[in-house]
């Protein structure tokens, strides 16, 4: 027998052993520390980024069933976050809806909109930004603020001027912004790598990350994108991705899927635009579509960017990512272009959620609960563990990141007092129905107050107003009441200046 070969055959078992064992506590070690990493993670203030953008229509994603578009990074959100698929902006133009956003509360509320004045210092001082600040996070924002802020009544205030100081970092620019990043005065130092305001937004952003990481504080980031507004001018770098598409219409594309509509939907630019735009015919709206969406592509890469940084730094896992628009784009559908008006193409837009500390979170999951923006801001702070003023008319989605079932509200208004009167309309839904009331009259022009009906669950395209079948009279019923509840809202607490005062009797049903 040879002892040394029969002893160095045990050394050999006994290391191997002992190398498993050494590695097996070396893995236990490392679990219980991401354990302990985690738990101190929901203990810690979470930092959140808020990425909107402006002007996209909720079709515009996989998630939303649409399989030509190319999102590989708001794919990432969605399958580890959950979609939202009725998700509305309470007022669907972009200066009145950033108000809303910015302060969780609806536009007759704010008094804030192009045709009435800015938003109040009262109202600003409950703002997101500021009650995240108090509470002891640094505040940044990028891109279009979109509206004024004024300590008088009526008045307008200089866009973003006011709100600036309010900011730990700031990349913002008044009015419309523009795609070439040199032409925004705060992002100059961007323009040499980034000549595309989309993607200089992305590294703006990723600056103001760092910077708070180094200070050792959580952050609150609210980028707001330009993209996919008008004028259409996309990042150049991305004009392959879409070379050859070929978009698919919606079941409600085009005149004859609007002239059942009130005619009041038609007496605004929304309709003329539909020509205008190009949408009329199939080469210039294929066109329309693959610039548009081209211009979506940009934002998705901006976000990869800062999703790739949040990895690097490592606090992905403690980073809240939320996604929406300020107002939808109809693309042709009931024969409009633009937005602004109440129907589902203008209104909705998408949503995704992402809480990587949540356990409880479905990830992947779709919720059909309905959700307004002004929801965004109250989950905002329930997130940060501030208290939601009693002032705000939105409610924190958190719950529905748990449950994709359960409703957050009964009902959620749109609201449309912005260009010619007679396309003026106010709107309520509930989990299934939108009820819209049109006030204006001019017998001339065959105007007169209109309602109409629409079963958003069996009709989600809006091709059948059922206002006036006999079997629907007490769900008609039903939601006029709603709508009656949701008025005296506004006569309650609705601001008296910058004219909103006038429609506590304009919106007054006068159909029974």
């Amino acid at each position: 027998m040879n002892l040394k070969r029969t002893s160095g055959k045990m050394r050999h078992k006994y290391v191997l052993a002992l190398s498993l064992i050494v590695g097996f506590l070396a893995l236990q070690s490392c679990n219980v520390q991401k354990e302990k990493q985690k738990e101190k993670q929901k203990e810690e203030k979470p930092n959140i980024i808020f990425f909107l953008t402006d002007d996209q229509s909720y079709d515009s994603q996989r998630d939303y069933g649409n399989n030509v578009v190319k999102t590989p990074n708001l794919d990432v959100l969605a399958d580890n976050g959950v979609v939202f698929k009725r998700h509305y902006n309470t007022t669907a133009i972009c200066m009145a809806s950033r108000a809303n956003l910015m302060t969780g509360q609806f536009e007759y509320k704010t008094g804030c909109n192009f045709d009435h004045g800015s938003l109040g210092t009262k109202q600003w001082s409950t703002s997101y930004p500021i009650l995240l600040k108090e509470a002891g996070y640094k505040v940044g924002f990028a891109g279009k603020f979109g509206f004024s802020v004024s300590d008088t009544n009526g008045g307008w205030g200089k866009e973003g001027e006011f709100a600036k100081k309010d900011f730990d970092f700031w990349a913002g620019s008044p009015h419309q912004t523009s795609y070439k990043t040199i032409e925004n005065r705060s992002m100059v130092k961007y323009a040499g790598q980034y000549p595309h305001s989309t993607r200089a937004y992305g590294a703006a952003t990723i600056d103001f990350i760092n910077q708070s990481v180094e200070e050792g504080q959580p952050f609150c980031m609210s980028v707001y994108f330009k993209a996919p507004h008008r004028p259409v001018e996309p990042d150049p770098i991305f004009d392959s991705i879409y070379a050859n598409a070929t978009f698919d219409k919606l079941p409600n594309y085009g005149r004859e899927a609007g002239k059942h509509l009130a005619k009041h939907s038609r007496m605004g630019r929304q309709y003329q635009r539909f020509t205008e735009w190009g949408y009329d015919k199939e080469d210039t709206y294929q066109e329309a579509l693959r610039k548009y969406h081209q211009l979506i592509y940009g934002v998705d890469y901006s976000i990869g960017m800062v999703l790739e940084e949040l990895k690097r730094l490592n606090i992905d896992d403690n980073t809240i990512i939320i996604f929406s628009s300020d107002n939808g784009y109809f693309n042709g559908s009931h024969g409009l272009g633009s937005k602004v008006l109440p129907y589902e193409e203008g209104a909705r837009t998408p949503l995704i959620i992402v809480d990587p500390r949540n356990d409880q979170l479905k990830k992947g999951s779709k919720s059909s609960s309905l959700s307004g923006n002004v929801d965004i801001t109250a989950t905002i702070l329930d997130f940060a563990g501030v208290e939601i003023p009693s002032i705000y008319d939105g409610k924190s989605l958190r719950p529905v990141l748990g449950n994709t079932n359960i409703q957050i509200r009964e009902t959620l208004p749109i609201i449309q007092v912005w260009g010619p009167e007679a396309t003026h309309s106010l709107t309520v839904m509930d989990e299934r129905y939108k009820y819209v009331y049109w006030y204006y009259e001019d017998n001339e022009k065959g105007l007169y107050p209109t309602e109409e009906l629409f079963d958003i669950v069996n009709d989600p395209y809006e091709l059948v107003n059922i206002a006036d079948q006999e079997e629907n009279e007490s769900t008609l019923i039903k939601m006029r009441e709603l709508y009656d509840k949701e008025l005296q809202h506004w006569v309650n607490e609705g601001v008296k200046y910058n004219g909103y005062e006038k429609y506590d009797s304009l919106f007054i049903r006068k159909v029974y």
